[in-house]
């Protein structure tokens, strides 16, 4: 799976479906405005919600569960999928800082 980092998603963001995956508490606290929400334990049964030929930037907190989230959906036909890398933790502290660090 490639990788993206938080700048590069910044500057290309209007590209990508950004898929946040981390647990509803989180999102609550921090979140991309216009990301979807569908998290880490429900991604198989919300798979159908997602457009396999989207450009999509997969994104946690840190960046594991969007690891395998990421390769989860390029296993079944999903062509373009980005690793987040520092999820949304690099985002708040390298991009926006609006964003709660939590």
């Amino acid at each position: 799976m490639q990788s993206i980092s938080v700048q590069e998603l910044s500057e290309r963001r209007k590209h990508f479906l950004v898929l946040d995956v981390r647990e509803r508490w989180e999102w609550e606290i921090a979140h991309l405005e216009g990301a979807v929400h569908i998290p880490l334990k429900d991604i198989g049964v919300k798979i159908n919600e997602l457009d396999p030929s989207c450009l999509i930037a997969v994104m946690c907190h840190h960046g594991v569960r969007s690891a395998r989230v990421g390769d989860f959906l390029l296993q079944r036909g999903f062509s373009s999928v980005y690793n987040v890398e520092g999820g949304i933790d690099a985002w708040s502290r390298e991009i926006d800082h609006s964003v709660p660090v939590y």
